[in-house]
């Protein structure tokens, strides 16, 4: 087995799944997949441990390894630099607030020497599928998770774009104002849940389910997000000039009722976007997260990983 592997960990709000990467393949090495679901409600010891148990069966995978690199795809707020834990006041991880992963986590871990490397969990996604899936023969991509929150990030040449001028500030989209608040109200689960309630007095569990029902409730719904996400996206497509938009996270999965319009609107608007639709969501977070230890990826990123 190659000796330059890296494992990649994706920490979802309930669940965790990790993978051994081969670093000169950049690919999933066969049979070193391992995932779990995880209460993000219990205390920080056994979020930990929990975490580690997974991390631990890729770990066993491996040959003997002098230093084990660990890079996570981690949802925020989170201080990336450091790994130290912010969650608060967002419903998940709470117990793990201010709790320094690097020094914490190895308590549970099988070996005595790592090394761990964070990134935003949109931002690996992005990372992912630029350099393995539907972008991977593109320059510029925006790379947007639309699931229980509105994740987002901008790749140029396969590297994370933070500070341009081409790009919002912070390179993400889903802490900007829109309408009455933020993106993120707007472009993820609780709004459809929120809104098809508003319409339709009948409260349902998520978009799938909306999807399912597919009546005139549903079809408004969706049309009004197609219109919301034309009115922000536009601005920000006309200003970084991406060669394509990949979608990923659950709602990406009812694509077909809300691209057709959302293209239509665009290009009233005189932009001939193409959107895409990865299913590499997981395995894209993944091996986004394991080049956090390829030397020149590291060297472009490591000075503008955002402390939240």
């Amino acid at each position: 087995m190659n000796q330059n592997i890296v494992i990649g960990v994706d920490v979802g709000g309930s669940h965790i799944i990790c993978s051994a990467i081969d670093m000169e393949k950049l690919q999933v090495i066969p049979d070193t997949t391992y995932s779990s679901k995880i209460n993000n409600k219990a205390s920080k010891n056994n979020v930990l441990e929990n975490w580690a148990n997974v991390i631990n069966e890729t770990i066993s995978c491996l040959p003997k390894i002098e230093k084990i690199n660990i890079g996570f795809a981690m949802p925020g707020p989170f201080q990336y630099k450091s790994g130290i834990a912010m969650f608060e006041n967002n419903d998940k991880y709470e117990n793990l607030y201010n709790v320094s992963l690097p020094e914490e986590l190895p308590k549970f871990l099988n070996g005595s020497n790592f090394e761990f490397r964070f990134l935003n969990d949109a931002t690996s996604f992005g990372v992912g599928v630029a350099c393995m899936g539907k972008a991977k023969e593109c320059e510029k991509v925006i790379a947007i998770t639309l699931g229980t929150g509105f994740g987002s990030c901008f790749i140029n040449k396969g590297i994370p774009q933070v500070n341009e001028s081409d790009v919002p500030e912070g390179g993400c989209l889903w802490d900007k104002p829109f309408k009455d608040g933020i993106a993120d109200d707007y472009f993820s689960t609780r709004w459809f849940v929120k809104r098809y309630f508003d319409l339709s007095g009948i409260e349902l569990e998520g978009v799938k389910e909306i999807v399912s029902i597919n009546n005139e409730f549903s079809k408004n719904v969706f049309f009004e997000f197609s219109n919301n996400l034309a009115k922000f996206l536009g601005p920000v497509i006309k200003a970084y000039k991406p060669d394509v938009v990949v979608l990923g996270g659950n709602i990406s999965n009812a694509s077909d009722k809300f691209i057709p319009e959302l293209k239509k609107l665009l290009k009233k608007e005189g932009l001939e976007t193409e959107f895409v639709v990865s299913n590499l969501m997981e395995e894209a977070a993944i091996i986004g997260s394991a080049k956090l230890f390829d030397a020149n990826f590291w060297e472009n990123v490591k000075n503008d990983l955002p402390l939240k």
